[in-house]
């Protein structure tokens, strides 16, 4: 049978979801705890794939056995009594042998969080930037990524992908006391596209360039044009999207 298994995790730990050599990944902490719980070799594929030091409030990734051990609570007690403290099993959801968390995603969103005035409490979850910021500006240059289809100025370069088109289908900030928060939906992401895009939004709200300039720099399609890349840990996954999943689940 395929399971869906939703979960969360705080990034700070961790070099990124994936597996990878020398290196502490989500992914690989995850499939340990589930091998020792389910009696096998689980292998789990995800809805998406983070950065070192990203997190995630929500994650989906699918994975298959024959039966599970326990009842599904049960599973997910002992999963959570087993994982470390910065990762946490919500739900396991039985679903259909076809479905896919990665390629069945419609919609993800991000949020990126800034705090603008500093809090050693806020330290590991948003990027202190104390400059002003012309929010109305910076909303204004969103709008603009609602109207383009192709984001290889906010790519990371030298990545495998067949094309650099996402459809976005939110982008806005908004101000809460003394932190910022950007959303951005769409229906896919590339790699590195959140946090670039969010460190050349900061140059609009600096009066570094122009609105003109901002739509010049996705048009050019050179991540040389576009601005810098904000911290990590300051970027969530807040939610993935699926025809046959309830945003109650």
């Amino acid at each position: 049978m395929r399971y869906f298994l939703k979960f969360s995790y705080k990034g700070t730990a961790y070099h990124g979801w994936q597996i990878q050599p020398n290196a502490l990944s989500v992914q690989e902490t995850l499939q340990k705890a589930m091998h020792t719980i389910l009696r096998k070799e689980i292998s789990v594929v995800a809805a998406g794939r983070t950065d070192t030091g990203v997190h995630a409030q929500v994650m989906y990734a699918h994975f298959e056995i024959e039966m599970l051990p326990y009842e599904v609570d049960i599973c997910i007690f002992k999963l959570n009594s087993l994982l470390p403290k910065d990762i946490a099993v919500i739900d396991i959801l039985p679903v259909a042998q076809d479905a896919h968390a990665r390629f069945d995603a419609k919609k993800r969103t991000y949020e990126y969080l800034i705090n603008q005035h500093k809090n050693p409490f806020y330290i590991e979850g948003s990027w202190y930037f104390r400059h002003t910021l012309d929010l109305e500006l910076m909303n204004k240059a969103a709008e603009i990524l609602l109207q383009k289809t192709d984001f290889e100025s906010f790519s990371k370069v030298h990545t495998e992908v067949n094309n650099f088109r996402c459809k976005i289908t939110k982008a806005v900030w908004e101000r809460n006391e003394n932190s910022l928060i950007f959303t951005i939906s769409a229906d896919r992401f590339l790699r590195n596209m959140v946090r670039a895009i969010v460190g050349t939004l900061i140059n609009v709200g600096t009066n570094k360039i122009t609105l003109e300039e901002f739509e010049f720099i996705i048009d050019s399609k050179k991540r040389s044009e576009a601005g810098f890349s904000v911290p990590a840990h300051g970027l969530y996954l807040t939610e993935v999207e699926y025809d046959y999943i309830s945003n109650s689940n």
